[in-house]
């Protein structure tokens, strides 16, 4: 079967990335999992091209700032997974850019996790379209809270299945144009909320091959978020064929990071967070009806930054950029162009933690060398019987980890939340970016789907570091809830010298939510059903400054308990 190479600047192809969340690399029926099955997904592997050693970070911020740009994370500024180190440098360019320049309509459904505000926000960043949320991790996968391009909304039903419908959505308004459709969708990623149509075929099934460690319970939830994508994997798929659009699209799927409890991952040592080869190898699909061949599998190793520079060779799309690709184009690799492939260094780092893969090594964070091909499990160190090896690749980490903390060196210690971008209408400011004062707590030590509460007292308050991008006159809403008991506290919101009083005057108290739908206990906060409360309007002058909330009069226990500030521009 012939392949094609090359793309005529008028005939590109569509792109549909889905990009899964916490699902291991051994999360699969493809990678011989005995206990589920994955067959849509499985399918993409036998119709297109498989990547056997593919690299992403430990974590999830990092992986998709290296996706979206080609770049090693700590060079665009991803530092952590929230309080706004997950914000991706804005002189970072993304292969979104570069596409809607180039003429696709893009659209991103799902967990962003590389800045809420713009110009961070991926409205801002490349996508026409945005439907989701910008947060780490979510508390409710049933109708919660989201937003669309920067605008509060409510979610429809099951929140990986709302995802995919609305993507199917923009396709199917978009089918006679170029569009690159991005679905990051938020499972396995916890809280553990499935539908029971996927949890009941595991409830009380005897699972196969279990680890030191294994939590089965938490083990069967994920399992079955897994069947779910599968599921939603296979309606997209569905739908391209319907509209003729399947061989017109090149279709990636990948996951972020190692799985998020200790489960079946081929015996692989690690699991999210490390930087072991558990931790950081993802299945990696391909597939391009027609034009790539299937079934195919590449042995040499890749990984997220390679994402960029492979689309824009393929696409035949140039792009110069003063800030060089870590990543290399995989082109090669999958039209069996390559020849006398070099060997490379990919590097994994997270938490002080950085180890390095070539083809046949990996060197450990603590300086222990494997054979891979001989030492999957990473078992039996031999970097006394690689020395030469052994000593290149130290080298090669201190130079690297040296190279790194230059660039960190280069980025502002102090970045604040951007308030008012001229592009924006919409700026939302969360509990999670803010910081308490006095008696107010965070409702978890998580913080990305907190919200303040114990607001008691006179001296409390809670404040954001702001920088005002366009000054003017702007409405501000709070996102509350308060028992009818409490009602009638009266608080003042500032920004700079500029005030705006309030006051609690209808009571809205809903119960906690999502213990009832969580399949195991969660360690992320609990959530509840917050209020919209209008403020009025408030003028803000360009510049940086301090937004801070804080009571005037308190008649009952309590304040209310805050999850988000809305800044909507009046004109």
């Amino acid at each position: 079967m012939a392949c094609k190479s090359e793309v005529k600047e008028l005939d590109r192809p569509n792109i549909l990335i889905i990009l899964s969340d916490d699902q291991g690399w051994g999360d699969l029926s493809f990678t011989g999992n005995p206990n589920l099955q994955t067959p849509n997904i499985d399918k993409l592997g036998v119709d297109g091209i498989s990547f056997d050693r593919f690299y992403v970070s430990p974590v999830c911020s990092p992986t998709r700032a290296e996706m979206l740009t080609g770049r090693y994370h700590m060079r665009g500024g991803v530092s952590g997974t929230s309080a706004g180190q997950e914000r991706l440098d804005l002189d970072e360019v993304t292969f979104a850019e570069v596409l809607q320049k180039s003429g696709y309509v893009t659209g991103a459904f799902g967990k962003w996790h590389n800045g809420m505000q713009h110009p961070y926000h991926p409205n801002a960043r490349g996508f026409d379209e945005f439907y989701g949320f910008c947060s780490g991790h979510w508390g409710d996968y049933f109708s919660p809270p989201l937003e669309h391009n920067g605008k509060p909304i409510q979610g429809e039903g099951f929140l990986a299945n709302d995802l995919t419908s609305k993507a199917m959505a923009f396709i199917e308004q978009n089918q006679e144009q170029p569009f690159l459709v991005y679905l990051p969708l938020n499972t396995p990623h916890s809280p553990m909320q499935v539908p029971d149509r996927w949890y009941d075929s595991f409830a009380n099934k005897a699972l196969d091959s279990l680890v030191n460690d294994e939590d089965q319970v938490f083990t069967k939830a994920a399992l079955a978020m897994c069947e779910n994508i599968d599921w939603n994997v296979g309606r997209i798929m569905d739908q391209l064929k319907a509209l003729n659009l399947e061989e017109n699209t090149i279709v990636i799927y990948f996951s972020d990071n190692g799985p998020n409890s200790f489960r079946w991952n081929g015996g692989m040592k690690g699991r999210k967070g490390s930087t072991e080869e558990g931790g950081v190898r993802s299945p990696f699909f391909m597939q391009w009806k027609g034009t790539i061949i299937g079934g195919d599998v590449v042995k040499e190793i890749s990984g997220a930054i390679d994402l960029f520079p492979t689309l824009m060779d393929m696409l035949g799309l140039a792009h110069k950029s003063v800030k060089p690709f870590d990543g290399i184009s995989l082109k090669p690799l999958i039209f069996k162009e390559a020849k006398n492939w070099e060997d490379r260094i990919i590097y994994r780092h997270w938490n002080n933690r950085t180890s390095l893969r070539t083809q046949n090594f990996l060197l450990d964070h603590e300086g222990a060398l494997f054979e891979m091909n001989e030492d999957p499990f990473q078992k039996n160190p031999v970097q006394d019987q690689y020395p030469e090896v052994s000593a290149k690749l130290i080298a090669a980490k201190v130079s690297w980890e040296s190279e790194m903390a230059e660039e960190q060196a280069n980025d502002p210690e102090f970045r604040p939340f951007t308030l008012g971008a001229a592009e924006a209408k919409y700026t939302q400011m969360p509990a999670r970016d803010g910081t308490s004062y006095g008696q107010i707590q965070r409702s978890n030590r998580f913080p990305n789907d907190s919200f303040f509460t114990n607001w008691v007292t006179l001296q409390d308050s809670i404040t954001w570091d702001v920088e005002v991008l366009t000054a003017g006159k702007y409405d501000v809403e709070l996102y509350y809830t308060c028992p009818e008991k409490d009602i009638g506290a009266t608080f003042r919101l500032q920004v700079g010298k500029n005030i705006l009083d309030g006051k609690v005057t209808l009571p809205h108290d809903p119960p906690l939510k999502g213990k009832e739908n969580d399949r195991v206990k969660r360690i992320e906060s609990y959530v509840k059903d917050f209020k919209d409360m209008s403020l009025g309007e408030i003028n803000l002058d360009k510049g940086e400054a301090t937004l801070s909330i804080k009571a005037l009069d308190i008649p009952g226990s309590q304040v209310m308990d805050l999850r988000l500030i809305v800044f909507t521009k009046s004109n």
